[in-house]
């Protein structure tokens, strides 16, 4: 798909999040909502889900939709902790050539995460997408994906 399409869709995708999401406070309900509407809205991610920050360094799983997922995350481990680590998206092309990748499903080729923030800019979660394609995503999803989290999180 065109990159202007990707860029289209992502914009009615946010469109229909800030309708969906329109005063409601609970992050917990927030992410499902999110992770829902993302999930259905592209055959390309085979997993998304949230990652929420628990305690110092240390992630658990929130709202998903796709197979299991891993339930503890340390910052220290992997993709998702590389994220919340650096507060970097962290787009992984080839997840088997990504050291320290945490194989929660081997159907994973390819990862996007993005960090999550709040309105006082703290670290609340990370937003995690897998694919089962190689090389599914790059910097237009994570300018789409930017824009809905801090639509619904951080304003």
């Amino acid at each position: 798909m065109a990159v202007a399409d990707r860029r289209a869709d992502y914009a009615t995708l946010a469109r229909t999040i800030a309708a969906l999401t329109d005063g409601e406070s609970d992050r917990v309900a927030l992410m499902a909502t999110v992770v829902c509407e993302l999930h259905h809205a592209d055959d390309r991610f085979d997993w998304t889900g949230f990652y929420r920050v628990v305690a110092p360094e240390l992630m658990k799983i929130g709202p998903y939709q796709g197979g299991h997922g891993c339930l503890v995350i340390p910052f220290s481990r992997g993709v998702c902790g590389a994220a919340a680590r650096t507060g970097a998206v962290q787009i992984v092309p080839d997840v088997d050539a990504f050291a320290g990748h945490i194989a929660c499903a081997a159907s994973t080729r390819s990862e996007i995460v993005l960090p999550v923030r709040d309105r006082t800019g703290a670290l609340i979660a990370v937003l995690d997408i897998d694919s089962d394609r190689p090389d599914a995503f790059d910097e237009t999803d994570a300018a789409g994906l930017a824009d809905i989290l801090d639509m619904v999180f951080a304003s």
